[in-house]
């Protein structure tokens, strides 16, 4: 498919350098094969004239419970926490997707082609993240990528267990028990180094299904996801990826803006939202609209999120919309759910920008809408190549 007289955000780069005034954008078997500017050499009889429109790369919600949580049901749909274990890192967020929920739809028709699905915040440890793509029955064919664990400080880990009379009950607690799995897995790969050093007089250790859903975290060949909104979380999930080398980011960050100068030297990114939301519990009472930007500003790499279904995701443009309120720029805001993104999941080589040999992940503006205006809603939107909305004339 060909698009042509569209205004496209590559989001290749920053400013200006990222737009395309009169461009074009061809497609094929689920994957962007050229991108020019100017009238294209040939005009297929597939092509759509975007009449001057606002082309550029599907959004990223880059944090939520998309499937995993149903949309209008209750204990039946929610498949987000495996809470009677405090420490479940062998979970598998894409083991209790279900690509039916209406909500997938609502997300592509506000332009959102990709998610990042997370376990829930209820354990110490709540498992493996997967991202995947907001169209497809089976969420094996939308996977782009498994990128990381999720782990969680504060409130929720406290609230669950000491209800329960468990562990943990504290800060400390918390923290310990993300501490003992870890350390166990670190000592189980050291185990299995030295039998295959040394086959003949060495047993591998009793296989450990938790410890082996660590050793990605531990080789970095996936990251740490923790959710915190206190500061002085933030700072404890630092101290704990030094000690174990992994490599961080950071889930929510509501006080984030209180140590964005901290963040910004550690180099750690942090997935801001939910933005339009009450200060449902105490360690929300510092959330502030100019998080996004004050993280941004001081150098901190800033996604933005709704964390659905805390706030539906066809929201995600309406939440950067509320951080431009809150100081961002627009520019930044677009890149908080296209390229950064895609840069802090690791997924870049497939999404997030357009360019030659990236999926087909795009959305279409009529001329004159804002991307991210509540009132907006995209002409078209594909993902991996395939249609799924088209209002426009061609």
């Amino acid at each position: 498919m060909l698009i042509y007289n569209a205004r496209i955000l590559t989001m290749e780069s920053t400013g200006d350098e990222s737009v395309i005034p009169n461009g074009w954008v061809e497609t094929e078997k689920g994957k962007i094969i050229a991108v020019g500017q100017g009238v294209p050499e040939r005009i297929p009889g597939d092509s759509l004239n975007a009449q001057g429109g606002t082309l550029l790369p599907g959004f990223i919600d880059a944090h939520t419970h998309l499937g995993i949580v149903e949309d209008g049901l209750d204990f039946e749909g929610d498949d987000c926490n495996e809470s009677t274990d405090p420490f479940t890192p062998h979970m598998r967020a894409i083991d209790g997707i279900n690509p039916f929920d209406r909500c997938f739809e609502e997300a592509r028709m506000r332009g959102v082609t990709s998610a990042c699905v997370c376990p829930g915040s209820a354990n110490p440890c709540g498992g493996e993240i997967c991202v995947i793509h907001t169209a497809g029955r089976r969420v094996d064919d939308m996977l782009i990528s498994t990128c990381g664990v999720k782990f969680a400080l504060g409130e929720n880990p406290k609230n669950v267990y000491s209800g329960k009379n468990e562990q943990p009950k504290t800060r400390m607690g918390t923290a310990a028990v993300i501490r003992e799995g870890l350390y166990k897995a670190k000592r189980y790969a050291h185990d299995m180094d030295s039998c295959y050093s040394d086959t003949e007089d060495c047993d591998p250790p009793e296989y450990d299904i938790k410890s082996e859903a660590l050793l990605p975290l531990l080789d970095r060949k996936q990251k740490a996801y923790f959710h915190c909104h206190r500061a002085d979380d933030i700072c404890t999930a630092m101290r704990i990826a030094k000690e174990f080398s992994l490599e961080l980011v950071i889930v929510h960050g509501t006080e984030g803006y209180l140590i964005a100068d901290i963040l910004a030297e550690e180099e750690i990114p942090v997935i801001c939202g939910p933005i339009l939301c009450d200060r449902c519990k105490p360690e929300m009472k510092g959330l502030e609209l100019k998080n996004a930007c004050e993280l941004q500003k001081s150098g901190v790499k800033t996604a933005i999120c709704t964390d659905h279904t805390v706030i539906p995701i066809q929201y995600l443009p309406l939440s950067a919309q509320a951080a431009v309120k809150g100081g961002l720029p627009y520019d930044e805001a677009i890149r908080s759910l296209t390229c950064v993104p895609a840069e802090i999941l690791g997924i870049s080589d497939r999404v997030g920008t357009i360019a030659a040999g990236k999926d087909a992940d795009i959305q279409l503006y009529a001329k004159g809408d804002d991307p991210l205006d509540l009132l907006s809603e995209p002409v078209l939107v594909m993902v991996g190549g395939e249609v799924c909305r088209n209002t426009e004339r061609r």
